[in-house]
């Protein structure tokens, strides 16, 4: 799908939108909705090396992750919305 490959340190992640739901049934907008915290693993950094030790990608492609609401750069290619994100900002890997 893509032709970018991350840098070590980085992951790239397609967002996932979720649809919000009232308790009454109600969908609600995109526009009355945080930005999405889940998404998809597409690409994979090398291993980074923090003060000698070197730190390894805690996600494998394919993975869907948690990610901190603000963390990461926004790309956008053929009009899909795309994240990279530091090995840092991955708080969960949901299983």
């Amino acid at each position: 799908m893509t032709k970018i490959h991350p840098v070590a340190g980085f992951l790239l992640v397609e967002p996932q939108k979720q649809e919000r739901t009232t308790t009454s049934g109600i969908v609600l907008p995109e526009s009355h909705q945080d930005k999405p915290q889940q998404g998809k693993v597409l690409a994979v950094g090398d291993s980074t090396f923090i003060d000698g030790r070197e730190v390894k990608s805690p996600c494998q492609i394919g993975d869907i992750v948690v990610y901190r609401e603000w963390g990461g750069k926004e790309y956008k290619e053929e009009n899909v919305e795309l994240l990279l994100l530091k090995f840092d900002d991955i708080m969960a890997i949901i299983k």
